[in-house]
């Protein structure tokens, strides 16, 4: 990729300046001197954002269609209800936040409260999920039921390592006793 903003010679120099005389630097985009600095010394974080345009109501729906090709858009009405789900779908795809709904055995699945599980938090499997719920159950795992996208059928057995998918349904059983007796019961509290 051709860069228009830094040429050859700046990034020597800057290099230099901070004293690393044998370095391999690749570029991915055209960055700025800046951009290229606050990565050097490792003080700045560029988070992630989400554009949200209101009053689409008042805009064309050509306009309302350029703005919406870039993903970090969300273009909504609030006075019409317009692009509301569609902005707190983005919402949660950008923070990376998927939810898990808890199931008893022989129960509907509760909807009402999920656990949130997020790649900040440690991660998406199911060794995450039961860590939300109590770590002891971590201690008498013996596997989990999953229902959802991230199943190859349903209900699907499986393990600690599982990755979870955004609205799965998860069944946590628990060995009985620690003698190695195959029967498991239901884990999740009432």
């Amino acid at each position: 990729m051709p860069l228009h903003k830094i040429d050859k010679k700046m990034v020597y120099n800057i290099m230099h300046e901070y004293k690393m005389h044998n370095a391999h630097v690749t570029f991915r985009g055209d960055y700025t001197v800046d951009e290229l600095i606050d990565v050097i010394e490792g003080n700045r974080k560029y988070v992630k954002c989400l554009y949200v345009y209101n009053k689409i109501d008042t805009s064309s729906i050509e306009e309302v269609n350029e703005m919406s090709k870039n993903p970090i858009n969300a273009c909504i009405s609030v006075h019409m209800e317009l692009g509301l789900d569609i902005l707190l779908q983005k919402i949660w795809k950008q923070l990376g936040m998927v939810r898990i709904y808890t199931k008893r055995k022989g129960e509907a699945p509760d909807f009402s409260e999920p656990i949130i599980l997020t790649h900040a938090r440690g991660g998406y499997t199911v060794r995450h999920a039961v860590l939300q719920l109590h770590k002891s159950l971590l201690d008498d795992f013996c596997s989990a039921m999953v229902w959802g996208k991230s199943a190859k059928y349903s209900p699907m057995r499986c393990g600690l390592s599982h990755t979870l998918c955004d609205e799965d349904v998860v069944q946590i059983m628990k060995k009985v006793s620690k003698t190695g007796n195959p029967q498991v019961k239901n884990a999740l509290p009432k």
